[in-house]
């Protein structure tokens, strides 16, 4: 009898381990990566997200790249480059040792096919092309020399052209669509990552690129798996399940679900200002917002601190301006405006908005104040936001609708410029910041100032700065543009955000940089 009851216990641990499965074992030299949406494209030259920049950044190399800890500019495609003293003319020597993906020689050809389709009206590219707009020719001196000749200087010029998104001229100059090129999905390109797969709503693989040129920076890790999930919430338990190894943390996640002794064994946690601001955009061609004292009243209906505690847990910087309050251009005399009912109410009577017959909306020639404001789905961030703006702005007569739209739908609306006030962030301008893509009249019509801002004083700014190279003289520039944007407030600026991420203690030789985090110098040894 107790045979026969050691028999079937045995047989029941054996059923039980057969329907519980051990977790799978990963592969110590994959890094599962949180993306939290799905690129449009990897097509370097449409693409504008901030996920597909990131993904290109591993498959592509670029002519120079900056230091990390000295910020300089140090070879990369490009081994040496040369200045005029007119700062008109950058010339470029390639290396002759880099090959694309598919085993073709990379070339001058592909720098100057790249320019061209830069330059090219019917490449969806006007937000990388206003950088391109000043440059007069470029000239293949050989196969591995190229020249860029300036129309006047501009202080980014280095910076620019060191960035320029290649692509190869062999693979996109076939009959295809530029726009809609089968390589948008599939790219091939020349740096420390290969492309492998991309499904839909699922994931996108890059394996190690086992002949790339830089041998002395071949990373350690040897495929990355970007995993879409838009869920901040399943990707928190992903992350802590180890099917995650890097992901971005929410405030409340970093503040409250993060911290038990089994998450901190497993993970480290790393906290950087980003280079990134949130806004509320109103579409200036509107008549609601056409007037800068109406703008000034919504600032005054924003509680920006309240939405930066009660959102981020604190975890940010309140901003006054487009430029970065980290560095050296913003003007830091210009103080937040005050959450101030009170005073927005002022503000929009002064400017003729009044509730003539009481139903509690106001109104001017026979207009109400409502408007909608359009937010992207399923972003847990700007429902809160949105949710909580509606309610100060009722207290001041204002009817708000709140509308949220796919995120490819909701691009599209900024594109035709058929909104009326959106809230979304911009990445900042890096080191050397140059803000006439967002603020400059000219891109009002097709490019990054889709609110409709037009002020020649600040234009002239804009272009003056562009052509400036001594940094102090630039700064006096930026801050007089800075009270421009104070003043007229076409946008309500919140708040410069923080970096909050967590990767797997597997990964060692990890630093933060001013610039964030270089994954291709992971190792898993320390």
């Amino acid at each position: 009898m107790k045979r026969f009851l050691l028999k079937s216990l045995s047989l029941i641990f054996l059923v039980n381990l057969l329907a519980c499965p051990a977790p799978v074992k990963q592969d110590p030299y994959t890094l599962n990566y949180h993306i939290g949406a799905e690129p449009d494209t990897l097509n370097r030259l449409t693409s504008t997200d901030a996920y597909s920049s990131t993904i290109n950044s591993y498959i592509f190399d670029s002519l120079l790249e900056r230091d990390n800890k000295t910020l300089d500019w140090i070879p990369k495609l490009a081994h040496s480059w040369e200045i005029s003293e007119d700062k008109l003319q950058y010339t470029f020597w390639l290396r002759e040792d880099v090959y694309w993906h598919d085993g073709k020689k990379f070339t001058a050809d592909d720098v100057i096919y790249t320019f061209e389709k830069i330059q090219d009206p019917k490449v969806n590219t006007p937000h990388t092309r206003v950088y391109y707009q000043d440059v007069d020719r470029v000239e293949k001196i050989d196969d591995f020399t190229v020249r860029f000749t300036y129309k006047k200087p501009y202080f980014k010029a280095l910076g620019i052209l060191a960035g320029i998104p290649i692509v190869p001229k062999h693979i996109f100059e076939t009959d295809q669509d530029f726009n809609n090129h089968t390589a948008g999905r599939k790219p091939i390109g020349n740096g420390p990552y290969r492309f492998v797969e991309w499904k839909t709503g699922k994931h996108i693989v890059l394996v190690r690129n086992e002949d790339y040129w830089d041998t002395d920076h071949l990373p350690e890790i040897k495929k990355i798996v970007f995993k879409i999930i838009a869920d901040d919430t399943l990707a928190l338990k992903k992350l802590k399940k180890g099917e995650l190894d890097y992901a971005g943390l929410t405030p409340i996640a970093w503040e409250k679900q993060t911290n038990s002794e089994k998450f901190n064994r497993d993970f480290v946690k790393h906290k950087y200002y980003s280079m990134v601001y949130r806004y509320i955009g109103w579409n200036l061609r509107k008549p609601f917002f056409s007037d800068k004292r109406v703008r000034q009243a919504l600032t005054h209906l924003t509680n920006r601190q309240g939405i930066l505690e009660k959102l981020e847990f604190g975890l940010g910087k309140i901003t006054t301006g487009p430029l970065w309050p980290l560095g050296d251009f913003y003007n830091h005399q210009l103080k937040p405006r005050e959450f101030n009912i009170k005073k927005a109410i002022e503000l929009l009577e002064e400017a003729g908005w009044v509730d003539s017959n009481g139903n509690g909306i106001r109104d001017k020639d026979g207009v109400e104040f409502e408007f909608t404001f359009l937010i992207p789905s399923g972003r847990d961030f700007y429902e809160k936001l949105a949710t909580i703006l509606k309610k100060d702005l009722e207290k001041a007569g204002i009817s708000m609708k709140i509308e949220n739209m796919e995120w490819s739908i909701f691009v599209q609306k900024l594109h035709t410029r058929e909104f009326d006030a959106v809230s979304l962030a911009w990445s900042g301008g890096g080191f050397d910041e140059d803000p006439y893509q967002i603020w400059h009249s000219s891109q009002a019509e097709s490019g990054s100032n889709f609110i409709g801002f037009k002020n020649p004083e600040a234009d002239y700014l804009l272009e003056v700065a562009r052509t400036t190279f001594n940094k102090e003289e630039r700064v006096g520039l930026y801050r007089l543009f800075h009270e421009i944007i104070y003043e007229e407030q076409p946008y309500t600026f919140l708040y410069t955000g923080m970096s909050l991420v967590a990767r797997h203690r597997r990964f060692h030789n990890v630093h933060v940089y001013k610039g964030g985090l270089d994954i291709r110098e992971w190792t898993l040894e320390e």
